[in-house]
């Protein structure tokens, strides 16, 4: 089992909009899946409890935006006080990518241990299953971590995704019958086009970067001043949080005012995990997943899981109209449409209404749309 989990909770999840936005991500919208209870956030949580030795005060650190502190205590209200006991939430003063975030929360690890500890870093966005195999997997990660390796999660392609960064693997590490394979990772390569993804599936060493890792606390501590020092010194000027930094929220702790945290996030350039360190680690090895793994990347992805599963609430009409999805927080009427995908946000709960009517098949297009918001400073959209 692992001392401490860091989840990864900021981002705005745009690939949804407008039902996704920066107010209320992705991570905080309902899992499209009948078996599964709560948001994306709360089926991390569920893991991270699984993954924590809660006898040797195992932590769960949760990483987020400062907008996003009312929807993670609204979310985590429906655990244990001895659960929450295991829980602290630290929010960024500002969304600076995932290489800031994890270098904040093994600040935040050092302080309040002082000693190695074997961390695992989670998404907080994806669909995971079944979770004994995910604990399978985990236990693999956590012997490499615990020998100084960079341990990454690497899935098998089920066809040439363009929208998933690959890991390219080489040296078989280890085989058992018991737990899954380890690779070598040999290179770390950006989300693709067409062409070169079906070169990558085609050679069957690459593998689709699943975004979450293990290591030792010290050993990544010391990746971060190696590979990234402009990174790392910011962080390094922090002084260690006191109880006074501290303030609970029915139960959950979080770490409010941590001085000089808002300067240090000032200082530092947004930049990912993978470019910053994983890219440039020299001990980096791959588990081949067991598990099942689903980004639920897009529209298309995500109607596709709620039409299945029957989880659609929406009020709609319709005549002469077929094959639609709609998801709106007001009714909608259609009529003589088809192969289409509707997303209303009317505003009510706050925020700017917005509309997103797509053919079905074409919501990769997404970022376009986003590019353009953000070309007519309408920044708030999103």
């Amino acid at each position: 089992m692992f001392n401490d989990c860091i989840i990864i909770a900021g981002g705005s999840g745009t690939r949804l909009w407008p039902a996704s936005s920066s107010r209320s991500p992705k991570q905080f919208l309902p899992i499209p899946s009948p078996d599964a209870e709560g948001s994306f956030f709360n089926a991390a949580i569920e893991r991270a409890l699984a993954l924590i030795d809660r006898d040797k005060h195992g932590r769960i650190i949760i990483i987020a935006g400062r907008f996003h502190v009312t929807q993670i205590v609204k979310a985590c209200d429906k655990y244990s006080a001895a659960e929450k006991e295991h829980m602290v939430l630290i929010p960024e003063p500002e969304a600076k990518n995932t290489a800031p975030a994890i270098a904040c929360a093994l600040h935040y690890i050092d302080w309040m241990s002082g000693m190695e500890r074997n961390v695992v870093v989670l998404t907080s966005d994806h669909i995971i299953s079944p979770l004994d195999h995910f604990m399978v997997d985990t236990a693999a990660a956590e012997a490499f971590a615990q020998a100084d390796k960079l341990t990454i999660f690497g899935i098998k392609p089920r066809g040439p995704e363009t929208g998933y960064g690959y890991i390219e693997t080489g040296q078989l590490v280890s085989r058992t019958a018991e737990q899954p394979d380890v690779y070598k990772v040999t290179s770390f390569r950006e989300k693709p086009d067409r062409q070169k993804a079906e070169e990558f599936v085609k050679a069957g060493n690459f593998y689709w970067n699943s975004g979450m890792f293990a290591f030792s606390s010290r050993f990544m501590l010391n990746e971060f001043r190696r590979s990234a020092p402009d990174l790392m010194q910011p962080f390094e000027k922090l002084r260690a949080p006191d109880d006074r930094s501290f303030r609970t929220e029915k139960g959950l702790r979080i770490l409010w005012e941590w001085l000089d945290l808002k300067n240090a996030y000032n200082d530092v350039k947004a930049i990912s995990f993978d470019y910053a360190i994983a890219e440039k680690c020299l001990d980096t090895v791959m588990v081949e997943a067991g598990f099942d793994w689903l980004d639920v990347g897009g529209w298309d992805e995500y109607a596709a899981l709620i039409d299945k599963n029957k989880l659609n609430k929406s009020e709609v009409y319709q005549t002469g109209s077929k094959d639609c999805f709609v998801d709106s927080d007001i009714p909608v009427a259609l009529i003589g449409v088809e192969d289409l995908i509707i997303a209303v946000r009317s505003g009510k709960n706050g925020g700017p209404g917005s509309v997103l009517v797509a053919k079905k098949g074409e919501t990769q297009h997404m970022r376009e749309i986003v590019e353009q918001i953000k070309e007519q400073n309408r920044e708030e959209l999103l």
